[in-house]
């Protein structure tokens, strides 16, 4: 049973808030993810931090504005989820603008795996009329040292643009722009690949307009208008949203809502019903999101890409359909994946019952896993179990490849890496953050990685880190609980490391019916109070006991043309009437 916490807020930061004019709710809403000053909350572009601050970017800049100038060939090369498909399409539509000769490459994940490879770096070279120039990465690139060697033998420059964290060697690219390479002091050490990307465009802007290049045509490229594309991949990346991150989603929510999105973003709007002047980061993150990473997961993110660097309405209206497509096979072949999961985990929990010591990670493998959906399955089994899990799938001859996710408190990439150090040639390769990371092994040699990870999971974890804490914004009073609430934090950005408000509170349950075949829809009557609310719980339609204690979020929701004040259940637990 999970442990269910209130946040803690200070005083201090609560009462700044207030004074300003906050609502209490809001203040503490705010104080509780170390807001302290009221500026903290303004978005305005002129806030973001300098592109200065980031070590080489200058240099980068430098060197691309004089690949530019010389109508040297260039050619990004990216990675295969969201963040890969924003950060290069990024790339694309600002380096023609700038005038770049530019063309982009993504690898297969199924042929070619992830990063610059020697394998991408020789069909990058082959697959032109001539050799590229400049290899740019974006989203990728900090850990292909041999990659980046091969690029370099062959007589093409790397230009490096990467967020992820490097080993312990840097590849010997011509330059580097990652705001987690050593020495660089950048104070926002969480900006996704788009981000780093847009930094980057914004100094060769810079740069360029220092040399006069914008002069003859009178005016310089508008780069706010690849927001909506930074904002998107920014959120569906699950990178931690702070102050600087939140200026670049909100100002990006901003343009979508005002119609002013790219024609890709808008026609996946489109296609999952969802309306353009209401897009929140719940719709960047669940709803575009999947469908353009159901391009990677599936087929090829090629797909995705042209979805998000065409301005033809049409085009990008087709290529919509088919990423919806991919994303509705992908959900039944994940769904297929977990049940499977589940079934192999019943024996397991089983065994686990009766185990002194119960295990503390989860490994599985299945020669019939699909690999683009073990990352999904691992974050699935992860949130029933509350483990470090890893899943893994058949890869190349021999070999298997793994997607892991983490808890609080337990960096995965770390863990990989501890494992490696204590048995050398265990893992082939690996990558990735705390929370996310991905792995390559022997298939025979599954059984060893298991053990292995145990024992360092093992070491890492308490029994505690296991039970799982669900922290919330505590009670409403009924005055707090009401639509306006509702509506002022759906126009707030929230996600990775400032989460979305949610609160808590004892429940008599008036009505329930179960609406869509698989889930229910609720009145619910606060203890202690004359207010009753409606509230839904998804996908579940098996009744609820007569008392409970919810976990829930609020929303508008909108119904024939109404608006009315929605509880979104996220948690519930029985309560005894004996004890009330």
């Amino acid at each position: 049973m999970p442990n269910i916490t209130t946040r803690c807020f200070s005083q201090d930061a609560f009462d700044s808030l207030n004074q300003y004019g906050l609502p209490p709710v809001l203040a503490r809403i705010y104080a509780a993810r170390g807001i302290e000053q009221p500026r903290q909350l303004e978005t305005e572009l002129s806030l973001l931090l300098p592109f200065e601050q980031l070590n080489h970017i200058a240099h980068m800049a430098a060197l691309l504005a004089d690949a530019i100038a010389r109508q040297k060939r260039l050619l990004v090369v990216a990675d295969y989820d969201s963040d890969g498909a924003t950060a290069c399409a990024v790339a694309i539509r600002a380096l023609k603008k700038f005038g770049a000769i530019v063309d982009y490459l993504v690898p297969n994940r199924f042929e070619y795996g992830y990063g610059l490879t020697p394998e991408i770096v020789h069909l990058a070279a082959s697959r032109y009329d001539e050799q590229p120039d400049i290899l740019i990465t974006v989203d990728n690139g900090i850990a292909s040292v041999e990659g980046v060697r091969e690029a370099n033998h062959l007589g093409m420059q790397v230009f490096i643009t990467d967020h992820h964290l490097p080993g312990d060697q840097l590849p010997d690219a011509a330059v580097i722009v990652n705001p987690n390479q050593p020495g660089c002091n950048f104070p926002s050490k969480h900006l996704a690949g788009v981000g780093v990307v847009f930094y980057v465009m914004l100094a060769l802007r810079a740069e360029l307009r220092k040399q006069g290049a914008f002069i003859a045509q009178g005016k310089e490229p508008n780069l706010a208008s690849l927001l909506d594309l930074v904002a998107l991949g920014t959120v569906a990346d699950v990178v931690r949203l702070d102050s600087n991150n939140r200026i670049l989603v909100q100002q990006g929510l901003q343009r979508i809502r005002k119609g002013r999105g790219c024609a890709g973003i808008n026609a996946l709007l489109q296609v999952a019903k969802r309306d353009y002047r209401q897009v929140s980061t719940y719709e960047l993150g669940f709803i575009i999101g999947p469908r353009l990473n159901a391009a990677g997961r599936l087929d090829d993110m090629t797909l995705g890409i042209e979805c998000l660097i065409t301005d033809d309405e049409s085009k990008a209206n087709q290529l919509a359909a088919q990423l919806d497509e991919l994303n509705r096979q992908r959900r039944e072949i994940e769904t297929d994946m977990q049940q499977d999961a589940l079934s192999k985990l019943a024996t397991v929990i089983e065994i686990q019952k009766s185990a002194v010591d119960p295990s503390y990670s989860l490994c599985l493998y299945d020669s019939s896993w699909h690999q683009g959906v073990i990352g999904l399955l691992a974050s699935r089994i992860k949130e029933k179990f509350h483990r470090p899990v890893i899943t893994f799938a058949p890869g190349n001859e021999g070999e298997i490849k793994g997607s892991g996710r983490s808890i609080q408190g337990f960096h995965l990439r770390d863990a990989l890496d501890l494992v490696s150090k204590r048995h050398p040639g265990l893992i082939l390769k690996f990558g990735g953050h705390a929370a996310a990371a991905g792995l390559t092994v022997h298939e025979q040699n599954f059984e060893d990685f298991r053990a292995a990870f145990e024992q360092v999971t093992q070491a890492l974890l308490t029994p505690a880190d296991l039970t799982r804490v669900i922290e919330t914004d505590g009670e409403l009073d009924d005055a707090e609980l009401n639509l306006d609430l509702a509506r002022c934090l759906a126009d707030c950005v929230w996600g990775q490391g400032f989460p979305e408000p949610n609160f808590n509170a004892c429940f008599h349950v008036e009505s329930q019916r179960v609406v869509g075949e698989k889930h229910l829809k609720l009145r619910l009557k606060k203890f202690n109070s004359h207010c009753s609310y409606d509230a839904i719980l998804f996908f579940q339609a098996e009744s609820l006991p007569p008392l409970i204690n919810a976990v829930f979020r609020v929303q508008a929701n909108e119904y024939n043309g109404n608006t009315t004040l929605q509880l979104l259940l996220e948690h519930w637990s029985p309560i005894d009437s004996m004890t009330i």
